[in-house]
């Protein structure tokens, strides 16, 4: 790591409270590294050798049984993963790609575990971490389990407005495909889900969303009623 990216980098969540000289030993072992898209960070089964930091861009998590593959998480920055696999030194188990050209800071692992065990700051970041993301893949499973595809995608709309502010009109991050398989769908599906949804105050021309009736998506596809910021990691 350069030492003109150490303060941007010291000034993230999980290494702004801990102790400056832990987290020079941290940054004087770790690489920061820009990928291209669709690049293939790590596979299931893997050692988890680095935990890794989304610094910028965008990165999928998936997994695959035989010839069958599915999105499991979308990750935006900034968020760790995969720490249960690094901390526990014990096999990853999805694999991660980039979806966009992305900024990963990338930590050994045995370093990570170290500062864990001897910083009670980065200890209690890490917790944080850990709980962000036990809390996203409930939410994710209660979603999957108690609403229909065209309610999920209707909440992931809303959810996606909620991160722009309550934007009414945007584009969709992630090609389509990658979506369908993250709400549990086929391609084919999700595009029917979308014409069902104009029906409930969605336009949709492409990549581009519009919402002109949010009550009325609201109610349709009942989003949690204890919302939060909770992003993905594992």
């Amino acid at each position: 790591m350069r030492a003109a990216e150490k303060p941007e980098i010291a000034a993230l969540p999980l290494f702004a409270a801990m102790d400056p000289e832990q987290r020079d030993r941290i940054f004087g072992n770790a690489f920061l590294q820009v990928f291209p898209p669709a690049l293939k960070l790590f596979e299931t089964g893997q050692r988890a050798d680095f935990l890794h930091i989304l610094v910028d861009g965008l990165v999928e998590l998936y997994t695959s049984n035989g010839d069958r593959t599915t999105t499991m998480a979308i990750l935006r920055p900034v968020r760790s993963f995969i720490l249960a696999a690094a901390y526990t030194d014990q096999p990853y188990l999805m694999s991660a790609r980039t979806l966009s050209a992305s900024r990963i800071l990338m930590i050994p692992s045995g370093l990570i575990r170290d500062a864990i065990d001897n910083d009670r700051a980065l200890m209690q970041g890490a917790m944080t971490e850990l709980s962000y993301g036990f809390r996203y893949f409930v939410r994710a499973l209660t979603d999957m389990k108690l609403r229909q595809s065209v309610e999920r995608l209707g909440n992931y709309l809303l959810i996606e407005s909620d991160e722009r502010g309550g934007a009414f009109q945007f584009d969709i991050p992630i090609e389509k495909r990658t979506l369908a398989s993250l709400l549990g769908m086929t391609p084919e599906n999700l595009s029917r889900a979308f014409s069902a949804l104009a029906a409930h105050g969605v336009n949709v021309d492409g990549s581009v969303v519009q919402i002109v009736d949010r009550d009325r998506l609201a109610a349709f596809a009942k989003p949690d009623a204890f919302p939060t910021n909770d992003l993905a990691e594992t």
